[in-house]
């Protein structure tokens, strides 16, 4: 499921809003025409004023076209947007091209479609509109028209600055190009790994609301059995002697007794497990985080430390459950033979150790742990994977106010560990609240 939303939502964000897009466009416009404007008759620089004008006609006839066309909120396919900016670099390769090519201030505008591309569209067509305004600005160093200047004089520009302008262009389009298709796809992936994690969280929260539905369930129930009950007795009566329809009645009565005891085991599984689930001592919390894991071959040994004061107790927080039991999951799928789960308690803090006897981590990537789509140890272990559930499980517990340290172990034998720690008074305080997870999102 989280493999098909990521795929979904990767292919949604890379379209571009197409009224993100006019709107820059029309900036574009407007700042074209008073540029031409004020070199034609402020300055009074003599240069093909109409032949500028009509690409600056050309460019605002399409945003209008497309404003009208379609609605605001249309999502461009990245076809759609890759054929728009390349029509964009090329109109403002016309201009430079009539005002002085590269020896023209403005050249560095041809910067804007491939950041634009860079942010929003595959990496392939990003590449490809960058080498396309690569070979217009190589162009434009030898073939332009003269740069704008006083009538009847000419400023010659020296052959080294235009080289000098084509370096800094190019170079320019390769930094900023990569450096935005780089935030802007770990800011993508980042959307969607937080949207695996609510999906997580509201799957854990439905799984922990079904004791109370099925009590729900059983109360709402009760009394249209009583009363289906109350009627097949009267019918029973009534029939005296009347063979023919008496064992469809009494059949009636048995099922009805038999609805009512299955109602009354829901009603009373629900009872016995409620204290359980809105008192969770942090005891029990160990035990059903480490209970799924049990059976995989690998040894969990629970080591319980410093217990001081009473024992932190707080209503089920389904987050804390997930992301904990994801950390000795991971344990687990890496261990050779065994895993610790060690906890610990005092006045002021609550801690959870978990230390398995695997490779431990890359020490390359120690740093990096928790970060969405990065697996955390490579090589043909179990446990190979994108690192989300990971990403997942770190998101869950520190928005619950705990802190995470993932390192190597310097004990022999062991290999990764990762510590958990609360205040004491945040560890009781998101298992209370744990509807409030997301509050700060």
């Amino acid at each position: 499921m989280m493999k098909a939303l990521t795929a979904s939502d990767s292919g949604i964000s890379q379209r571009l809003r197409l009224n993100t897009l006019i709107r820059l466009r029309w900036l574009a416009v407007v700042g074209q025409s008073i540029t031409v404007v004020f070199v034609a008759w402020g300055l009074g620089f003599p240069f093909p004023v109409m032949s500028c004008f009509a690409l600056i006609f050309s460019s605002a006839a399409l945003n209008m076209y497309l404003a009208l066309d379609y609605p605001a909120s249309h999502r461009l396919p990245p076809i759609a947007a890759f054929a728009i900016l390349t029509f964009d670099a090329l109109q403002l390769s016309g201009l430079l091209y009539m005002t002085g090519g590269l020896t023209n201030p403005f050249a560095l505008l041809l910067t804007v479609p491939v950041v634009i591309s860079a942010t929003s569209l595959p990496l392939g067509m990003t590449a490809m509109l960058g080498g396309l305004v690569m070979a217009m600005s190589t162009l434009l160093a030898f073939f332009h028209l003269p740069l704008p200047w006083y009538d009847g004089t000419e400023l010659a520009m020296p052959f080294i600055f235009t080289a000098g302008v084509w370096v800094a262009l190019v170079s320019s389009i390769a930094f900023t190009g990569i450096y935005a298709f780089r935030v802007a796809e770990e800011a993508r992936l980042l959307a969607n790994a937080l949207s695996a994690t609510e999906l997580v969280l509201q799957r854990e929260q439905h799984l922990s609301a079904l004791d109370g539905l099925a009590a729900a369930a059983a109360h709402e129930l009760g009394t249209p059995l009583a009363t289906i009950a109350l009627v097949a007795r009267e019918m029973e009566r009534s029939l005296g002697t009347d063979q023919a329809h008496a064992e469809d009645v009494k059949l009636l009565r048995s099922q009805t007794e038999r609805c009512r005891e299955i109602l009354k085991q829901l009603t009373s599984l629900s009872t016995e497990s409620e204290a359980h689930l809105a008192r969770l001592p942090l005891t029990s919390l160990v035990e059903e985080i480490t209970a799924p894991h049990r059976d995989f071959g690998i040894s969990i040994k629970l080591e319980p430390g410093e217990m001081q004061g009473p024992e932190p107790v707080g209503r089920r927080n389904p987050g804390v459950i997930y992301g904990l039991g994801n950390l000795v999951e991971n344990a687990v799928d890496f261990a050779k033979e065994r895993v610790l789960v060690r906890w610990r308690w005092n006045d002021n803090e609550v801690a959870f150790a978990i230390v398995d006897d695997g490779p431990g981590f890359p020490p390359d990537i120690v740093g990096r742990i928790g970060e969405p789509y990065m697996s955390t140890r490579q090589g043909v272990e179990r446990g190979g994977g994108l690192g989300l559930g990971l990403f997942i499980a770190k998101t869950l517990l520190e928005r619950s106010g705990a802190t995470l340290v993932f390192r190597n172990s310097t004990t022999p034998g062991e290999g990764a560990v990762v510590e958990i720690s609360w205040p004491r008074d945040a560890f009781l305080a998101s298992a209370q609240e744990p509807e409030r997870m997301f509050d700060t999102a």
